[in-house]
């Protein structure tokens, strides 16, 4: 737990810079991931040893527990400020969920990063580029009136998944 804390401080400031300076979704988006790999990179075998846990999220050192809200939540809040200030037209029915969205997307790419034994990690680069701009412009597509009906499906799947959960303890 100590190790993400730290993590996620000594990141902070360098992701804030790093969306000062980038204009434009892609390359918001891009600045957070690049400095998550970057930041990461010395530690990737240790994150290796953290996947057994990632998982089960009611364990302690799963990204998606209690215990690690606060930095979860830190982490969306950035992909939020990405979001913002950009020349991509976002439907509003869609923009609720995309910072933890994308959060999601960004757990994959560190996954798939962890067990990429390619040099130097190339096909996690080649993966995150793909991704990014078909991403992009499924963003820039889904607020065309003819996608609409597409989007409220999937604006109806997204509500589902939030809903919360019952309590059965």
């Amino acid at each position: 737990m100590a190790f993400y804390t730290q993590a996620s401080q000594e990141m902070s400031a360098r992701i804030e810079k790093n969306l000062a300076y980038s204009k434009g979704l892609e390359k918001r988006l891009r600045a957070i991931l690049d400095m998550k790999f970057e930041y990461f990179a010395p530690n990737r075998l240790f994150l290796g040893a953290l996947v057994r846990h990632a998982a089960d999220p009611h364990h302690p050192l799963s990204p998606f527990s209690t215990e690690t809200t606060a930095i979860r939540e830190l982490d969306m809040q950035y992909f939020a400020t990405a979001l913002t200030e950009t020349h991509v037209d976002l439907p509003k029915d869609l923009a609720p969920y995309l910072p933890k969205l994308l959060w999601l997307y960004q757990m994959g790419l560190i996954l798939f990063w962890i067990s990429d034994r390619s040099p130097g990690q190339i096909r996690t680069q080649r993966l995150r580029n793909k991704s990014l701009s078909l991403l992009i412009t499924a963003l820039k597509f889904s607020s065309l009136p003819f996608f609409r009906p597409l989007r409220k499906k999937i604006v109806e799947l997204l509500s589902t998944i939030e809903e919360e959960e019952p309590n059965l303890e």
